[in-house]
């Protein structure tokens, strides 16, 4: 899950500056399920917006924001209408796969914060920061680049106090979730064994992955 939060309104509305005429798109996927990019805030975007003198000509909801082949086919509709410019109300990602299949701005409605677990409807926890240099299976399956504020890999810091992060008391220590996990799994040998510094030169921006490719 790609979670994904409002912008403020005002910081839009600066974006968008003199433009008169847009369109919106949204998506069915993540945008949808974390509230911000579905049909129903689609309509409240389109709402406001002509309530600020903007005509809307249209919105559409791609199944996925980021695929480029169904962005591409849905947006040729609203595309024929001329919009001066388009409003996306998906992530980042989805974003950018607009801006690559149009000839006007695109401007973003929302700010993307991170990859999420769902707990259930609209609550989700940060879990993964895609550092690609996976190390879950040696810490219980908990991330310590993640949980841990000090993105530490071999063990916690001094400044934990009852079980929690010194960074952000509303966290628990990510250390201590990960030594609590491996002893309930029988695995406390893992924390004696020094982790490697993260290699940085796995994610070297930006990356592309074709799963398409002849494997020898």
């Amino acid at each position: 899950m790609i979670v994904s939060k409002k912008k403020p309104i005002e910081e839009l509305m600066a974006m968008l500056g003199g433009v008169k005429k847009v369109a919106l798109v949204g998506c069915k996927s993540c945008a949808s399920a974390c509230a911000v990019g579905g049909e129903k805030e689609c309509n409240e975007m389109k709402e406001y917006l002509e309530s600020q003198g903007i005509e809307v000509v249209g919105i559409v909801l791609p199944d996925e924001s980021c695929h480029k082949m169904l962005v591409r086919k849905d947006l040729k509709a609203v595309m024929a209408l001329q919009p001066e410019a388009i409003v996306s109300m998906a992530c980042g990602s989805g974003c950018q796969t607009v801006a690559e299949n149009c000839k006007v701005p695109v401007y973003p409605a929302n700010n993307t914060v991170f990859v999420g677990q769902t707990e259930r409807v609209g609550i989700f926890h940060e879990m993964c920061r895609t550092c690609g240099d996976c190390v879950l299976g040696e810490t219980g399956g908990i991330c310590p680049i993640t949980k841990c504020a000090k993105c530490l890999v071999n063990g916690p810091c001094g400044g934990q106090k009852g079980g929690k992060c010194e960074v952000d008391p509303n966290n628990d220590c990510a250390w201590i979730l990960i030594y609590n996990k491996l002893k309930e799994l029988g695995k406390l040998d893992k924390m004696v064994k020094t982790q490697d510094d993260k290699d940085n030169s796995t994610h070297l921006w930006p990356m592309s992955v074709n799963t398409r490719e002849v494997k020898k």
